[in-house]
């Protein structure tokens, strides 16, 4: 028996390997993973142990029955076809299968499940067991199915990327240390070069050779690549100029010299492949517009102002430069993640068209999609972009290519082309569009507890509580100061634990196939309040706010409402806990009890704004104050205000010096605040703000601090820090 995770998988006693290969993946048996081309494809716990099942009877019928015996014994209590049903779903994502026409794993209506593949090397050595088909005929059936997926490939092909070659070939162009992440890159039009910068410089790298060189530019001028003009020898770049000022647009030569500013507040720019114009982004995240100029940045004119709510991915121009194609996303009312679409916009008539939305996309994406904000439009009429999946982590996202016509409509099947864990994070593609470049970012927020003393004005160096790379993060404690409660997404959802702070692995509190959110303590300490948020765009039922007992239990709903954000309650005496509801132009605070549900809205709290979603606040230990902030963006010394719950007066302190404010929360004693702050140019603190507006900071980063969740006797901090890797990839279509 081989150990494979919690779970022993037999192996036949004459296999001369544990690396199992077919198509392009390969799954060691010793170690759990499954790769794709040498890149590791992350994949949970239990599709994991289906696919070793099903790889250890290749061809054979795996009855649902076989796979419960096998990875879910009698004594395991869990709804085995929920859990089944959705281990197959995750597995067929990661491999890039579906139900409808698989190349993997086929599905036998009402039976089971059969791995359809050749295995191929060292994978015959998996024997077949007693029941397997008679050598002979096996290799009969492997010789059929081998000449129908030809069949059926060549005809996908035809069907779906015409003219188009099918061959995919990966390769990682850069390796920078976790310290010093690739920050933006863009590949030169002939797709010879790359140009990319990170905290140590800017420089050029010749593809083909990996030579490189630093692009000499001035001092202090730490620009980031956007886009080459089509001479090969120029680009546009942008720069931050100052802690507090917007990014700027730039041209930048690659064999040096000065840099000429092209225009302020712009950023995410593309150009024309004619040279002769230049799209880009101004504004900020809240009122975002899309603008274009000249090459020169002469006669700059708005083309299209975002829609309330709405933000704008990088530009991307048509072949014949008539058009531009851009993603777009909508902030939904309390909930994390926009709603996201492909459009285009006609510059000469400012017409707008939706391309790939939810409802309207023909590809393998469903209403739990989200698009990232780069997008890149080929020569030969290809959308390129990246897409966050349903069945995925969270944080993961890959490349997919969709053909269009030559006015952006689509004319086939959207494909992914990659399958590898961690976000896509820009990309850009040469003239001919066979030469992808993409950068994959792993950014996962992570816990860290540290010490107080001296009253609270000094921080011990943190330490790492959750010792993983998924996405953690800390809402509440324990009454006795001795657990954190947080969410992660390490079983594909975002999901409840506990973690003691002495300890190195979690207990699963809230699990299930819905995201359970936002968890805080109830007065009486012993429950353990959160929010159940429906699908993003998809189902229209309403949030539900739910409680289950700390020491484990059966969930209980508590009460629904439409569009339910954040949730906290006051600590004893009081027993004031507040929920808030997001809407597109308010954001109302209601007051409720967690053992009935009955609630009634504090109209004095209200908050009337076109941008309710930038907003976080914090209930003060007492419930006397309600502390709020609005994130947006860039800003002048931005502002928090203290207001009073009973009358709703209000009072407003600045973090002067400062960009922005990432989060705030109440000191365990309600006289302060545990203020994350930033500038625009990577700088992060974590201050203390009293109620009169005296500062102090109390811990300097380079990582980014989400924000810091005080234990109830004020001795530790809970904070949610993340340090980003981040390196660049080629994807060429031979």
């Amino acid at each position: 028996m081989l150990n494979f995770g919690h779970v022993d998988v037999p192996v036949s006693a004459n296999s001369s390997s544990r690396i199992i290969r077919f198509s392009t993946f390969e799954v060691d048996l010793h170690t759990g993973e499954l790769r794709q081309r040498g890149q590791k494809v992350k994949l949970q716990e239990q599709p994991l142990h289906v696919l070793a099942a099903l790889l250890e009877r290749p061809g054979e019928l795996v009855t649902r029955e076989d796979l419960q015996k096998k990875l879910w014994p009698a004594d395991t209590f869990v709804d085995f076809d929920h859990s089944l049903n959705a281990a197959i779903r995750r597995l067929r994502d990661a491999l890039g299968d579906s139900a409808e026409k698989p190349r993997f794993v086929e599905t036998v209506a009402r039976r089971g499940y059969r791995f359809l593949a050749p295995l191929n090397g060292t994978m015959a050595s998996v024997a077949p067991t007693s029941q397997s088909i008679s050598g002979s005929k096996w290799w009969r059936i492997l010789a059929i199915a081998a000449v129908l997926l030809i069949v059926v490939a060549v005809g996908w092909v035809i069907a779906y990327w015409p003219h188009h070659p099918t061959e995919i070939k990966l390769r990682r162009l850069t390796a920078n240390p976790q310290d010093d992440p690739v920050l933006g890159s863009v590949i030169s039009p002939d797709g010879k070069y790359l140009v990319f910068s990170d905290n140590t410089g800017f420089y050029l790298r010749q593809i083909d050779n990996g030579e490189t060189h630093p692009v000499s530019l001035p001092k202090g001028f730490n620009a980031l690549p956007a886009a080459w003009y089509p001479d090969g020898t120029h680009l546009v770049a942008t720069w931050v100029e100052g802690p507090k000022s917007t990014s700027s647009l730039w041209e930048v030569s690659i064999v040096g010299g000065t840099p000429r500013k092209l225009i302020d507040d712009g950023r995410l720019a593309s150009v024309s492949r004619d040279g002769s114009q230049i799209a880009f982004v101004r504004g900020s995240n809240l009122d975002e517009e899309l603008w274009v100029m000249g090459k020169n940045g002469e006669k700059p004119r708005r083309l299209l102002a975002a829609a309330h709510r709405c933000v704008f991915g990088v530009p991307a121009w048509s072949p014949d430069g008539q058009r531009i194609a851009y993603v777009n996303g909508t902030y939904e009312p309390a909930q994390w993640g926009l709603m996201t679409n492909i459009a285009t916009l006609d510059v000469s008539n400012g017409r707008q068209e939706i391309i790939v939305s939810p409802s309207k996309t023909q590809s393998e994406m469903d209403h739990n999609t989200q698009l990232g904000p780069a997008l890149a439009w080929t020569s030969d009429n290809h959308f390129v972009y990246s897409v966050s999946e349903s069945t995925s982590d969270e944080h993961d996202s890959n490349v997919w290519s969709l053909p269009v016509d030559s006015r952006g409509h689509v004319a086939g099947r959207a494909l992914r082309l990659t399958a590898a864990p961690n976000d896509v994070s820009n990309l850009s593609a040469s003239a001919d569009g066979k030469r992808i470049v993409y950068t994959k970012y792993s950014g996962n927020p992570t816990i860290y507890v540290s010490e107080l003393h001296s009253g609270g004005t000094r921080l011990s160096a943190p330490q790492r509580l959750t010792l993983d790379d998924w996405t953690d993060l800390p809402f509440a404690w324990t009454s006795d100061s001795k657990a954190v409660l947080f969410v992660s997404d390490r079983d594909g959802l975002y999901h409840i634990f506990k973690q003691q702070i002495d300890q190195t692995i979690p207990e699963v509190l809230v699990g299930g196939n819905e995201q359970a959110n936002v968890p805080r303590l109830a007065p009486d300490n012993s429950t353990v309040l959160y929010v159940v948020w429906p699908k993003l765009g998809g189902s229209v039922t309403p949030s539900r706010l739910m409680r289950i007992p700390l020491a484990g239990g059966p969930p209980q709903t508590v009460l629904q409402r439409d569009g339910i954000g954040n949730l906290q309650c006051a600590r004893l005496p009081s027993t004031l806990c507040l929920y808030h509801v997001g809407t597109a132009t308010q954001l109302s605070f209601f007051r409720f009890d967690p053992a009935t549900g009955a609630s009634e809205e504090l109209p004095q709290l209200r908050i009337v704004d076109e941008a309710p979603h930038a907003y976080n606040w914090s209930l003060s230990p007492d419930g006397r104050i309600l502390a709020t902030v609005k994130g947006e963006g860039v800003q002048k010394d931005p502002s928090i205000d203290f207001r009073s719950v009973e009358d709703g007066s209000k009072r407003t302190v600045k973090a002067k010096n400062w960009a922005g404010i990432s989060g705030i929360d109440f000191a365990a004693d309600g006289r302060s605040l545990w203020v994350p702050v930033y500038t625009n140019t990577g700088k992060w603190a974590l201050l203390n703000i009293d109620l009169k507006g005296q500062t102090r900071i109390v811990l300097e980063d380079t990582e980014k601090i989400g924000w810091a969740i005080p234990s109830p006797d004020g001795k530790h901090l809970a904070l949610s820090k993340a340090r980003g890797t981040s390196n660049v990839w080629m994807l060429e279509r031979l």
